[in-house]
């Protein structure tokens, strides 16, 4: 999917993934960051080069970097993906941030700018987020969103070292959208 989105507010920055990011992405990965992903830890310049190019080059995938609004640091990566227009449904994920941006506005920023433009902008009615059933980190984030448990679907996924991953679902609907959108508010003025 060739994009052009750039999501700006709540001290980030969302623009196209470019293989310019490459260095920056590969320095903040490694093996426990990096766990519940269905690829292999993309920790060098190279490897994460190749990770790069293959997210930018998936149709149906918008995937952006993370940028500090105010400094221009790289501070992770993340993406809107399967997205199918004519249907109206998009999936949110392929994240990772760097371990000094852990639980703090970072994360609710970039989910609070993405679901916008998804539900106002592109006219999505469903949006979906999984998570590999081993990543506590991930689905308690993605719990404290206010997403809807969809259900796990089981051994979903092969992960790098050969392993079978449950793979957790959850949803947001466009009419839930107002609640989600104000949780992430609220959360962003504590953070403020």
């Amino acid at each position: 999917m060739d994009h052009t989105i750039t999501l700006e507010g709540f001290g980030v920055r969302l623009v196209p993934l470019a293989a310019a990011h490459a260095p920056n992405l590969a320095a903040m990965v490694d093996a426990e960051l990096w766990s519940g992903m269905s690829v292999a830890v993309p920790d060098t310049t190279e490897a994460m080069t190749a990770y790069t190019a293959s997210a930018i080059a998936t149709p149906g995938r918008a995937a952006f970097v993370v940028l500090g609004a105010d400094d221009g640091v790289v501070r992770g990566s993340t993406s809107l993906y399967d997205w199918v227009p004519a249907q109206e449904r998009v999936e949110l994920g392929s994240t990772f941030y760097a371990r000094q941006f852990w639980g703090g506005a970072t994360n609710p920023a970039c989910k609070l700018l993405l679901m916008r433009y998804a539900f106002e902008e592109a006219g999505i009615n469903r949006l979906a987020l999984r998570a590999d059933a081993r990543n506590a980190r991930s689905l308690a984030a993605i719990t404290r969103l206010g997403a809807v448990h969809e259900g796990v679907l089981r051994e979903h996924r092969i992960a790098p070292d050969g392993s079978r991953g449950d793979t957790v679902y959850f949803s947001i609907l466009a009419r839930e959208w107002p609640d989600v959108r104000d949780r992430l508010l609220a959360r962003l003025a504590e953070e403020a």
